[in-house]
């Protein structure tokens, strides 16, 4: 906690506490760059030094676009030079996960069977990030075709926190990479967790945006009614500028929704008076490990110091969704996958050949009743969010475990995707937060879950915990 009467601006503090360019905000970079401060050439040379100096080891790069990102970088000078911006990413360096497209370059999936893959078209979200005058330096590794693990000629990305921690699926590299200060900042996707895992063992912001925010355009999928595309970051200010960027209605998306796009980060004014946060004890609590009950518990008690009311709720039963959420992916998968699986089976991993096997023997009925029992959900959570802005949970029930660990809890009867895959079956909006350090030194986290397109809420929610609880900002000791 900061001392009574301080703040501290995740905006300035990266550069004013470590004086290093690569831990800077995406938004003071922004600014240092249309400021003249700072050229969009030098941030991008200096971090893809950095990538060829670090990445060896993390691992988090499927392939770096250094002769692209200078140029892109020289041309937004000249631009900035003449008067011109692009817009508020005008010059700063982001990278993408390797399931969204990128006209001249491979999308490989995290997969053998599309490593040749080149796409012709970029993805929306690569489209926008360009239009708002972004670099992009390279794309981000993945677990294979989004699922569990990496594919097991891959080598996976190690966490800069501990190499032998947990990164979190499938947006690993793009956790990794981000938390390191490989970029500033990144798109991950979120099936079952996928942009809150990696968010929270990695120490980064996360964003699962409300399904159909953000257009899926040019994203492979993994099942296509549960995956969300979202900003990683190093601040919740970032995630708020890169989510203003990449939303909005999309034609080539029929998922897309028409609603207008607020300017997020204008909204991250400090004051919570009126703002109803629900607080489930029961579900919230049970087999989640002493460690993230508490800062879930600490997380309330400050959102309720600046002004938010704590309401006891009772989220509705998930169990049956969390059960078969494997199902839902397994025949959503199989239907991404069909023109590949099992005709190359050979050139799949076990992890993923197990997913798809189970889609394609799953009974028609076994679909049905899901989809049921995800309508049931989804009224249940609108009666919850009549009486509340939002819900403050665990990301995952457990800290960032070793990589030895995670199966002897799954075997305990610990599910990882407890508290993340209910909100992909509701397509609810989720922003997950860094929350300080376990005694061992490893990132804490809790999520924000709200009504759909409550992200306004849910980052003010976010940054004021942001702002109102941390003296330093999240660096990975042994990357400096």
């Amino acid at each position: 906690m900061l001392a009574e009467g301080a703040s501290w601006d995740p905006t300035t503090a990266a550069a004013e506490d470590r004086a290093v360019l690569h831990y800077q905000t995406l938004v003071s970079t922004a600014e240092d760059i249309r400021a003249g401060r700072l050229r969009s050439e030098q941030v991008t040379a200096s971090l893809l030094e950095r990538i060829a100096r670090l990445d060896p080891q993390l691992k988090s790069y499927v392939r770096v676009f250094e002769e692209d990102a200078l140029a892109r970088a020289r041309a937004l000078d000249a631009e900035l030079a003449s008067g011109r911006s692009a817009g508020p990413l005008h010059g700063v360096p982001l990278a993408v996960k390797d399931l969204l497209t990128l006209r001249g370059h491979p999308t490989t999936v995290g997969t053998r069977v599309m490593e040749r893959w080149q796409p012709e078209d970029d993805a929306t979200v690569v489209r926008r990030l360009k239009a708002a005058g972004a670099v992009l330096l390279g794309k981000l590794k993945l677990t294979e075709g989004a699922f569990s693990e990496h594919h097991p000629e891959i080598e996976a990305p190690l966490n800069p926190w501990d190499h032998a921690v947990w990164t979190g699926v499938s947006s690993s590299g793009s956790g990794v990479a981000t938390a390191a200060g490989l970029c500033f900042g990144s798109l991950g996707t979120d099936t079952g967790g996928s942009i809150r895992f990696p968010s929270a063992a990695c120490g980064v912001v996360g964003v699962k945006p409300t399904y159909g925010l953000v257009s899926r355009q040019g994203a492979f999928p993994l099942a296509e009614s549960l995956d969300h595309i979202g900003p990683m970051t190093r601040s919740v200010r970032d995630a708020a500028r890169m989510l203003k960027v990449i939303a909005g209605y999309d034609p080539a998306d029929p998922t897309s929704l028409k609603a207008a796009v607020p300017d997020y980060e204008a909204a991250l004014e400090l004051d919570l008076e009126g703002l109803r946060i629900g607080i489930d004890r029961v579900w919230g609590e049970q087999g989640v490990a002493p460690a993230v009950a508490r800062t879930v518990r600490d997380a309330a008690e400050l959102l309720a110091g600046g002004g938010a009311a704590l309401r006891e709720v009772r989220l509705p039963d998930a169990r049956a969704l969390v059960a078969g959420w494997a199902l839902t992916c397994g025949v959503e998968a199989a239907l991404a996958h069909a023109e590949t699986f099992p005709s190359r089976r050979e050139a799949y991993g076990p992890s993923l050949a197990a997913l798809l096997d189970l889609g394609l023997r799953s009974r028609g009925i076994e679909y049905a009743a899901l989809e049921r029992a995800r309508e049931r959900y989804r009224a249940g959570l609108a009666d919850v969010f009549r009486e509340v802005d939002a819900v403050l949970l665990p990301a995952m029930p457990f800290p960032p475990p070793a990589f030895s660990a995670l199966e002897r809890l799954q075997d305990d009867g610990i599910v990882p995707i407890t508290f993340t895959a209910p909100f992909d079956y509701s397509g609810s909006p989720c922003v997950t937060v860094p929350a300080g350090f376990t005694d061992e030194g490893l990132p804490l986290a809790f999520q924000l879950v709200g009504p759909h397109l409550s992200e306004t809420v849910l980052l003010k929610l976010a940054h004021y915990y942001e702002v109102e609880s941390r003296s330093s900002a999240y660096y990975p000791p042994d990357y400096p």
